[in-house]
């Protein structure tokens, strides 16, 4: 266990964090400091370890080494499942339970208020009221999407952990989540690839690979450090390049 000392009373605390999977290390002594309202992306290639450490941030996942807090609390602690919302890559909601059902159930289990509302709501916003009774199973994959986001929503988290949150969402659907996520209020992170989703749903960015922090910082400060006619996403893959295979 480490010393609380090391926690502050920010938003998200990762510190020291290792997870190995087959001797092979996933997260390598990674730590990770979110104040309350900041909104973050974390980019990485492919097997940087993004998706494990959300995992162990939302207590998916436990650490080999480190400590994680939301809020100065444990992650699967009520308080802090109260605070967060969570919505992992390729989420699968319950296959045999109609949508309402499935929003009912987790929304029941997190306490939301004036449930009814809330489903009504966010099936207004991301375009599934006519699917309302039916099976998830039945559902096309980016319908399928659309609940998992409302599940994620559906207790009005403060704090949203999400793994490419707009895969398989169609344009509009895609624009109208842009929206509501910048009208909350909250702190955000947010795993992606694609560079231009990172700049409308964040303002700040931690740029990892093969477990480790390389770079963090605004993504003014990214942006500032193109060379040239350097695009964002030339500059964030020049740093990853640069990162040597023995690092």
């Amino acid at each position: 266990m480490l010393a609380s000392s090391v926690f502050s009373n920010e938003a998200i605390s990762a510190v020291n964090i290792v997870k190995t999977f087959r001797k092979r290390n996933a997260i390598a002594n990674l730590s990770i400091s979110i104040p309350e309202g900041r909104r973050v992306a974390l980019l990485g290639p492919n097997g940087a370890g993004k998706s494990t450490a959300l995992k162990i941030i939302c207590g998916i996942l436990k650490p080999d080494y480190g400590e994680v807090r939301i809020r100065g609390m444990e992650p699967n602690s009520a308080e802090a499942k109260k605070a967060l919302g969570f919505l992992p890559e390729d989420a699968s909601p319950y296959p045999t339970l109609s949508v309402r059902e499935n929003l009912e159930y987790i929304g029941a289990i997190r306490g939301t208020e004036d449930l009814d509302g809330r489903i009504n709501e966010l099936a207004d916003i991301l375009s599934i009221s006519e699917y309302m009774e039916m099976r998830v199973s039945a559902l096309s994959r980016g319908n399928r999407q659309k609940v998992s986001v409302a599940l994620s929503l559906i207790h009005r988290p403060e704090i949203m952990v999400m793994d490419e949150p707009l895969n398989y969402l169609d344009i509009p659907t895609q624009e109208n989540l842009i929206t509501l996520f910048s009208e909350m209020k909250g702190t955000f992170l947010v795993s992606t690839h694609i560079m231009s989703i990172a700049e409308k749903l964040t303002d700040h960015v931690i740029i990892i690979s093969r477990g480790q922090e390389i770079w963090s910082g605004s993504t003014v400060e990214l942006r500032n450090m193109g060379h040239g006619q350097e695009t964002i996403e030339q500059i964030v893959s020049r740093l990853m390049k640069g990162v040597s295979p023995s690092s």
